[in-house]
């Protein structure tokens, strides 16, 4: 943006690639316009150089946004339907309850320290921590 200059013409694929809100997309193709820069959006062929163009763009920029929130609560309410069904969300443990019980059994014997325990599990430090400060 900062480097397009008079004369230039700026593309996208689709106008939603261009901006996350209809003001955020309205205020940088009026930038646009301000630099004599012309936009193009491929899949929606707006052109902001006629009224109609502009008025082409508001219309589908209000209904990207519109679309894109949409999407943003599936999104979430899947999430919430998929938490409530008690499924785990995330990236899988690193360890399981019974390394765990066995790692802190370890170092509550003091037959292995913090570093031994992580090397045989391939966690780190922090993570084994993390589990133990945690309760996990």
């Amino acid at each position: 943006m900062e480097f397009a200059s008079e004369g230039d013409i700026i593309v996208v694929w689709r106008l939603d690639r261009l901006g996350r809100s209809l003001l955020g997309l309205v205020n940088m193709v009026t930038r646009l316009v301000e630099k004599k820069v012309e936009f193009r959006s491929l899949t929606e062929s707006i052109d902001t150089t006629s009224s109609t163009g502009k008025l082409c763009f508001h219309m589908i920029a209000a209904m990207a946004e519109f679309e894109r929130n949409l999407i943003s609560e599936r999104t979430k309410a899947g999430l919430s339907a998929a938490r409530l069904r008690g499924k785990r969300l995330g990236r899988p443990r690193a360890l399981s309850e019974q390394q765990i019980q066995m790692a802190l059994n370890d170092l509550a014997q003091n037959r292995k320290d913090i570093r031994t325990i992580c090397k045989e599990y391939n966690v780190s430090e922090r993570t084994f921590k993390r589990y133990v400060d945690l309760g996990c």
